[in-house]
């Protein structure tokens, strides 16, 4: 019933109003939308987790897990498809391919980064994202950004600084891996809000193509960077029943992620996917303290309270111009729509003035005949 109840809501993508003349269906909305809310942070957290007890347990190969991911990704778009949870939209093939690349590519590299750094560390770095963005859109597509979201970059960069150089783990390569996910992850979102825009479509029509092509795109490569039939291969070793298991769970949550956030961008406030956010941002942290046992210095806590306050105000601020942004676009909508009506009035009104002069023209005339 849940199931079909979460199908049904993801159709419409519209929020559900609230009305004193039903308190009973606005308190199960509410509780719907915190289940979902719910469900998102714990399969936020459990993929990272997951993911790292895979690579720290099992040793199983990086880019077949990503692979792997991909095809239950892939699976799932098609049964969404299937049950009218989106629209397919149709889109060329060879636009789609190199967004498919970078798809790849973060996915690899973060991983990567996670099978080679802490939990912390790799959460922590992720965090360069935002500044890596706003350098591109700064430098390839023209855009600008106010000072106070530039100021906020300092904090997230030092706190990275601290808590990276002063992790008892460090792991270069792993940083290395870190970087490079950093900058491709930068990337892809970049682009994806321009596809979205260019095509007018939907994060889940995106990934509808995006998700077999990046599978097809690591398959490719894989048997030039793993093993694949000898031992530590997917086919040459012998997999416990546990280890597949566990990356069967890893490819379901990894699906289950991409639909609860499509989702909750479309039945929730920026805020409050923005709260959630942060919230996964701590808890994915915790436990990679408690579950794997990562240590911390006090020099490495203090750059986590950095960056964090980091992204707290680069959110804020960010919200805050959207919003502004948001009120002046209505409010020069509503100064055209006054102006367009204002202009009928006056053709009205001088229609009305014509047709006056005209009859009283021929009121003259016949007066004068």
């Amino acid at each position: 019933m849940l199931l079909r109840s979460f199908i049904g809501k993801l159709r419409t993508q519209t929020p559900v109003r609230m009305t004193e003349s039903q308190p009973k269906k606005a308190d199960l909305s509410r509780l719907f939308v915190a289940a979902i809310l719910a469900l998102n942070v714990a399969l936020s957290i459990s993929i990272v987790l997951l993911n790292k007890a895979v690579y720290t347990y099992f040793f199983f190969p990086n880019m077949t897990l990503t692979m792997i991911h991909f095809i239950f990704t892939t699976l799932g778009m098609l049964a969404c498809r299937f049950l009218g949870v989106f629209a397919v939209k149709s889109m060329p093939l060879s636009k789609m391919i190199p967004i498919s690349l970078t798809f790849c590519g973060f996915v690899v590299l973060t991983n990567l980064s996670l099978e080679t750094n802490t939990v912390g560390t790799y959460q922590i770095i992720k965090a360069l994202t935002t500044p890596c963005i706003i350098v591109l859109q700064t430098l390839f597509y023209s855009k600008s950004f106010s000072t106070k979201v530039k100021l906020t970059v300092i904090p997230i960069i030092l706190g990275v600084f601290l808590n990276s150089y002063f992790d008892v783990k460090f792991n270069f390569v792993g940083i290395m891996f870190a970087t490079a996910g950093v900058l491709v992850t930068s990337l892809y979102q970049v682009w994806v809000s321009e596809k979205q825009s260019e095509f007018q479509c939907n994060a889940m029509q995106l990934l509808y193509y995006q998700a077999p092509l990046s599978a097809i795109g690591v398959a490719t490569i894989i048997p030039f960077f793993e093993p694949v039939l000898s031992k530590g291969g997917i086919f040459g070793t012998a997999w416990s029943a546990k280890a597949l298991g566990l990356v069967s769970a890893t490819g379901i949550v990894a699906f289950a992620i991409n639909v609860s956030i499509f989702w909750i961008i479309g039945n929730t406030s920026p805020l409050t996917y923005n709260m959630v956010g942060h919230l996964k941002f701590c808890l994915t942290l915790m436990g990679g303290f408690v579950l794997f046992h990562d240590p911390l210095s006090s020099l490495q806590l203090l750059g986590i309270i950095i960056t964090f306050t980091g992204i707290v105000f680069y959110t804020h601020f960010k919200m805050a111009e959207q919003k502004e942004e948001k009120e002046r676009k209505e409010k020069e909508a509503h100064e055209r729509q006054k102006a367009v009506e204002r202009q009928e009035l006056l053709k009205l009104e001088m229609e009305e003035s014509s047709l006056e002069l005209i009859n009283i023209e021929g009121k003259t005339e016949g007066v004068d005949k």
